[in-house]
C-alpha cells in the first residue's frame, strides 16, 4: 500500500515485525523490549490473521506503526477492528504519517470485511482521530482491572 509522495505503508508479515516492535519498544516501553514469549505471540497471532501490523516508511526508515486486532464480536454479530497500538515519531508527526497509517487501516478493514473501528486514546490524540472522522461513543466506558500473576 502506497499513501502519499514519500510515505509508504506496508502489512509486516510475521518474520518482518522486529523493526516495527522495536520502534514501539522503544517508544511505549521506554527502551524496554517486549518478554520473548509475548513476542512469539504477536508472531503467531500476525500469523493467524488475527492481529496486523502496519509500519509507515518514509526515506528508508520506520517512521511509524500501528497494530490493528481483529475480533469477532456477538452482539455486533461480525468481526472488529481496534487500534492496539498507534505511534508516529515526533519528528514525522503533521507530514501525513498517521494519515497514511489509518488510511491503510481503512483498507485492510474493507479487505477483510470490517466495518467498525475503535480506538482508546488519550486527550492529546483525540483531535487527530476525530479530525479523521472517529467520533467518541456515547454512554461507552472503558473500565479495566489487573490481575496479579
Amino acid at each position: 500500500m502506497t499513501t502519499g509522495p514519500r510515505i509508504e505503508v506496508r502489512t509486516a508479515a510475521p518474520d518482518e515485525l522486529a523493526e516495527p516492535l522495536s520502534l514501539l519498544e522503544e517508544s511505549l516501553r521506554n527502551g524496554e523490549p517486549v518478554p520473548s514469549p509475548f513476542a512469539g505471540r504477536l508472531e503467531r497471532a500476525v500469523e493467524g490473521g488475527d492481529l496486523e501490523v502496519l509500519a509507515a516508511w518514509s526515506d528508508g526508515l520506520i517512521v511509524g506503526v500501528a497494530v490493528v486486532s481483529l475480533r469477532p464480536n456477538v452482539s455486533l454479530g461480525a468481526v472488529f477492528a481496534s487500534i492496539e497500538d498507534f505511534y508516529v515519531k515526533p519528528e514525522a508527526r503533521r507530514r501525513g504519517v498517521g494519515r497514511a497509517l489509518l488510511g491503510a487501516v481503512e483498507d485492510l478493514c474493507r479487505v477483510r470485511g470490517v466495518s467498525y473501528v475503535e480506538v482508546q486514546t488519550d486527550e492529546e490524540a483525540a483531535p487527530f482521530y476525530e479530525a479523521s472522522g472517529y467520533e467518541t461513543e456515547a454512554d461507552v466506558r472503558v473500565l479495566s482491572r489487573s490481575y496479579s500473576l
